[in-house]
Formats: C-alpha cells, sequence, structure tokens
C-alpha cells in the first residue's frame, strides 16, 4: 500500500474504497462528514446525492434523490445526528433528520441574493456550528461572506468583502470551528486560511497553503484539503504549526488525490478524501 504523512500522522491509502453497489455512479462527490457511529456520509452530484457507508466501504443507505440541483457542497453532520448540506445552485442550506427528512431551510431555493448586499446567499459552499450552537455558513461563489446565525437560524452578522486584505476573500470556499470557537475560514483562491473569533473579528491567517477547499477540527487538529494540481492534504495544530502534508501530483503521495475537495476523519483517526473527478470516488486513507 502506499504510505504517507509522517510520525504520529502516517497513513495507508485504501484501495478502491467504497464499495459502490452494482450499476450504481456515485457521480462527482463534493464533501463528506462522519457521524457518531463511524458512519461515512458522501455529498455527491449524481442520481444518489446523499449516500451512507461504513469504515470499511460497506453500502448503508442513501436519501435525497431528486432534491438538490447537481452542485452539491458543503455537508455537516451536527451532535444530535441531523444532517447539514449546502447546494450551491439552489442557493440554500437544509438541515434533514438522519433518515433525510427536511427540518429547515436556511435561504430561499433558487433565489440568489444580490452581491452588491452580500445577504445570505448567493452560491453558498460550506457549513459549520460552534459550540454554543451558533451556525456558520460559507457564502462562497457569488458573495464572498461568512454569516452567522442563531442556533434558532435568526440572522446574526455577515462579515467579508471580495480583495486580498484582512477579512476579505477572492473565494470563500469552505469553514470550520475550532475548540476554541474560532472561525477558520478557507479563502481558497488568495491561498490562505483567516481565522476570525466568533464575532468576526480578524485574528490571524495561515498563508502556507495552496488553494485550501475544506477544512476539518477533531482533537485540537486541523485538517485541510488543497485543491491544488491533483491535490493535497495537510495537517496542522491549531495554533498554526504543519504536522504533515502530501499532494497528489509529487512525492510520496503522487497518484493518491486527482482534484480533492472535502474531507473528514473517523473516530480512528483515518482521513476521507471526496474528489470532484474523477468521479465516484472517496479516497480513504487508513491511520497506522
Amino acid at each position: 500500500m502506499t504510505t504517507v504523512g509522517s510520525g504520529d500522522y502516517r497513513y495507508e491509502l485504501v484501495p478502491s474504497w467504497p464499495d459502490v453497489p452494482k450499476y450504481w455512479e456515485l457521480g462527482i462527490c463534493s464533501d463528506v462528514a462522519v457521524n457518531s457511529s463511524d458512519e461515512i456520509h458522501v455529498f455527491s452530484r449524481g442520481a444518489h446525492p446523499l449516500t451512507i457507508w461504513t469504515p470499511g466501504g460497506a453500502f448503508v443507505s442513501s436519501w435525497g434523490e431528486g432534491a438538490f440541483s447537481n452542485n452539491e457542497h458543503g455537508i455537516y453532520i451536527t451532535r444530535a445526528e441531523n444532517v447539514w448540506l449546502v447546494d450551491a445552485n439552489f442557493h440554500v442550506a437544509t438541515e434533514h433528520g438522519p433518515d433525510g427528512s427536511l427540518i429547515r431551510t436556511l435561504g430561499t431555493k433558487l433565489n440568489p441574493m444580490p452581491t452588491y448586499y452580500g445577504a445570505p446567499f448567493n452560491m453558498p459552499s460550506g457549513l459549520a456550528i460552534a459550540p454554543d450552537g451558533s451556525i456558520f455558513v460559507s457564502d462562497g461563489y457569488g458573495n464572498k461572506r461568512v454569516h452567522k446565525f442563531s442556533p434558532d437560524g435568526d440572522l446574526i452578522k455577515s462579515w467579508g468583502n471580495f480583495g486580498t486584505g484582512p477579512g476579505e476573500f477572492a473565494l470563500v470556499h469552505n469553514l470550520a470551528v475550532d475548540g476554541q470557537g474560532r472561525v477558520l475560514v478557507c479563502d481558497r483562491e488568495n491561498n490562505r486560511i483567516q481565522i476570525f473569533d466568533g464575532e468576526g473579528a480578524y485574528l490571524d491567517q495561515w498563508t502556507d497553503l495552496l488553494m485550501p477547499g475544506d477544512i476539518y477540527v477533531k482533537d485540537g487538529v486541523v485538517y485541510v484539503v488543497e485543491q491544488t494540481a491533483a491535490g493535497g492534504v495537510s495537517i496542522w495544530t491549531e495554533s498554526g504549526d504543519l504536522i504533515t502534508r502530501w499532494h497528489g501530483d509529487r512525492g510520496p503521495g503522487k497518484g493518491t488525490l486527482v482534484s480533492a475537495h472535502g474531507i473528514c476523519v473517523d473516530s480512528e483517526g483515518s482521513i476521507y478524501v471526496a474528489e470532484l473527478s474523477p468521479g465516484d470516488r472517496v479516497q480513504k486513507f487508513q491511520h497506522v
């Protein structure tokens, strides 16, 4: 097997994960998330938008058929096991029960907000929830904004404009909230992650990155998908120190990734990376 990473963060690429049922196609895989049972949820742009798999790659279930725009983007699973899905072309974020039942919608379907005002949403890309229940949405392709909502879904504030300075974005591609309540935002085309407090005040940025596209925080460790060339993965401390990194177009990781886009980590520390192309593929890197 191909081995990547270093030290306590070494991984072996698992070939042909998951075991896709006969005659199925996952389609372009946009993002991944994991629930408390270590069931891996894949949000993809195909006939079966939300699919669920065991860590071993066995099929569990699917839902969402016919309900999304074919520009599915971000996924987030709450402590209550509800599933948030962000649809860029429908301009909404929707919360679902574990079985796919719709609970609520943020934004108005097929109604993009004018970029002049920057109101939610215009092609949103991702969502994360803070320890206090506040909801943060990256918005995204049309707007260059981060929106903060109350746990009940009321808009509290928004920040961000187009640009390269602190608090400005070229493309707000996805985001996460760490254990300190800081909001880590992938400013992809500016090749950086910007860090804010929960009220949107700029704190810091990490610049040793190439097109960061998705971010996942677990046990004080930050996992980032870099969308450069073939794509890559970098792993950081919450203070911004690089732990390890690999890329799909060079070095030990050559050939492991083609178009990395989304990332999550299970309870055993194994990493799952959703790829835009080739289709029908999520790559699992087993922690060793």
